[in-house]
């Protein structure tokens, strides 16, 4: 396995001859057609291929999508046989003590040296300066920028390595934040209030100076990845790719700004941020399936735009997953699992499922030691970095195999008490939750499905009893929720031997009903006893798609209002909310493509070469 890619079309070549790149060479326009190629092979087996559009209408570049979409060419991208494997080798470098003795001094030089080679290294010649556009040269319309889905507010910059400074203390930082296009030489800049560009541009806020700012587009794939990693603040990314690529990255002096960018990277935008100008933007298809809703962000000035000869432009697609991201994110997942275990020795392991789109649901499987010891770790993830996002936890016994999504969720199917098991907290949430009813702040819930200690009270399990009792048929199942309320038009037992079996219902909203009153009644009616959780979703949701109602679940519930307790049962709302619920914010839509794009793409599949994506 290669260890590092000096650029971009090195990656690409490495692709093309593992078998993992789709040449697309008829013209295609960067106007949503990209966007459903790519979600065509992102949702395609293994996540497709890689793509490569040669010829797209409105530019003279090409466009990669798709490069980190899959397990193969996320390992590929950086330089690993396994994801598994690159951990350990951080590992290791988290476990380091201090020598005791000059023999292990002597043993330890070797990881001396690997340590130099993280480090950044400053180049003078670039190969990202080999074209130069200045002052009225800058034209960002020649850039094929993608508009992803119908409702976007323009075309994005879905992919940039975004460069900014401290102000106090001089550290750089490389962020990953989408760039709206508005004019040919100015972009939103969307860096959210938890983001290291964001606590910097408070500090040029407080100066009233403006924020110099670079933006590079095509960077070897490591250098790409970092940009994503959720790294302390202060710590450089480019020296976490320099770990993961064994080689430095090399660095070049910006033209007009005082920062450096990756040398080897396919295009940079160089410019800057004034503090004090804020312009609207968005809506944007985003990561979570939904639209994120329109809000003022800071403006970036675009003094130069420079490029390779012939350079490729790199963009991701995000959407309802699976997509690319869910690939970058269990990178994520496994790289920094040591990190973690360094601050919390009891955490083993740990899962993000991709239809909590990251920040919505964690499973932590610890080494329990005493009792109460998993709501010490609740709170204490709740405290740690970006994971203070995360709406819900579930702790597990390390001995879950947190690779088998059945195991988990029978884990917690059998061994919670649904009365004492769960933990309701507040806190900060990601911006893009749009379920709480107020933005930034709101409830979060805790799953304690760990074993019971001896020194621990018993659990209730008052789902032990339904367990056993017989579960009524379909029709009569049918005929009792039609009676609870009429507005409940269909329902589904998935077929699970748990104790807490679960009924999932389908909700057509009237505007007046709220979810809750519904749950109330679905509680309180008799025959229904032998179900412990009763899950409300949209009349449009298959219920027998599991994996779109874990989503569902996972990005429509605010635990506090939307979930119901009684007597060792659960009733939960999963359903869009509206007025008749309290909820009083804009509910975003699910993103769902063009029609017409669809069946264009469709008819032209054959010239496409797309045939084994549809």
């Amino acid at each position: 396995m290669k260890n590092a890619y000096q650029n971009l079309g090195e990656f690409i070549s490495d692709l093309e001859r593992a078998g993992e790149l789709l040449r697309i060479k008829a013209p295609v326009s960067r106007d949503l057609e990209i966007t459903h190629i790519t979600d065509l092979a992102s949702k395609a087996p293994s996540g497709g291929k890689a793509l490569l559009f040669e010829n797209v209408r409105e530019s003279r570049f090409p466009v990669l999508t798709n490069a980190f979409g899959s397990e193969r060419r996320v390992c590929m991208a950086l330089g690993t046989d396994s994801l598994d494997s690159l951990a350990e080798r951080l590992d290791k470098f988290v476990k380091i003590e201090p020598p005791k003795s000059f023999g292990q001094l002597i043993k330890m030089l070797p990881m001396g040296v690997d340590l130099l080679r993280f480090f950044p290294r400053k180049v003078s010649s670039a190969p990202c300066r080999e074209v130069v556009y200045r002052g009225d040269a800058v034209d960002l319309s020649m850039l094929p920028v993608l508009k992803c889905w119908p409702q976007d507010g323009g075309p994005f910059v879905t992919l940039p390595v975004v460069f900014t400074k401290s102000l106090e203390t001089g550290r750089r930082n490389a962020g990953m934040y989408r760039l709206q296009i508005f004019d040919r030489n100015t972009t939103g800049m969307h860096w959210h209030i938890h983001k290291d560009g964001s606590h910097y541009f408070q500090e040029y806020r407080r100066a009233g100076k403006r924020m110099p700012v670079a933006v590079a587009i095509g960077s070897d794939p490591a250098a790409t990845y970092a940009a994503t990693a959720p790294l302390p603040r202060g710590i450089d990314e480019m020296m976490l790719a320099g770990f993961i690529r064994r080689k430095p990255v090399q660095m070049t002096r910006c033209l007009t700004v005082d920062l450096e960018v990756p040398a080897e990277a396919e295009f940079v935008l160089e410019g800057y941020v004034d503090p004090e100008e804020l312009r609207v933007e968005g809506p944007f298809g985003d990561h979570t399936g939904y639209y994120s809703l329109i809000g003022e962000y800071p403006v970036f000035h675009v003094t130069a735009i420079t490029h390779r000869k012939d350079p490729v432009y790199s963009a991701t697609i995000v959407g309802r997953p699976p997509m690319e991201d869910c690939w970058l994110a269990k990178a994520t997942e496994r790289i920094f699992l040591p990190l973690l275990g360094a601050v919390l020795p009891e955490v083993k392991d740990f899962w993000m499922p991709w239809e909590g789109v990251f920040h919505n649901i964690v499973v932590v499987a610890i080494d329990k030691e005493y009792p109460g010891h998993a709501r010490r770790i609740m709170s204490a993830l709740w405290g740690q970095g970006q994971m203070s996002f995360s709406k819900a936890l579930v702790l597990v016994d390390s001995n879950v195999n947190l690779g088998s999504p059945r195991d988990v969720l029978s884990t917690i199917l059998n061994e919670m008490d649904l009365e004492s098991d769960i933990f309701i907290s507040e806190g900060v949430l990601d911006v893009l939750d749009h379920s709480a009813p107020e933005p930034l702040f709101g409830a979060k819930i805790g799953l304690d499905a760990t074993r019971r200690r001896p020194d621990e009270k018993e659990r209730v399990h008052a789902g032990a009893a339904r367990g056993d009792m017989p579960i009524p048929d379909e029709k009569t199942t049918s005929k009792l929720i039609s009676s609870t309320s009429k507005l409940l038009v269909s329902s589904h037992a998935p077929p699970l031997p748990v104790r807490n079996r679960v009924l999932l219902l389908n909700f057509a909203r009237d505007g007046k009903t709220p979810g809750r009153r519904v749950l109330e009644k679905i509680l309180s009616k008799g025959g229904l006893e032998a179900f412990s959780i009763f899950v409300l979703v949209d009349p449009a949701i298959d219920l027998k798609d599991y994996s779109l109602v874990l989503w569902k679940i996972f990005n429509n519930v605010d635990p506090a209002r939307d979930i119901i307790k009684r007597n060792g049962r659960i009733a939960v709302d999963a359903t869009k909310k509206g007025p008749e619920d309290g909820h009083a914010r804009e509910w975003p839509d699910d993103i769902e493509m063009d029609p017409q794009i669809v069946r264009q793409v469709q008819r032209r599949a054959k010239e496409l070469g797309i045939e084994a994506f549809l």
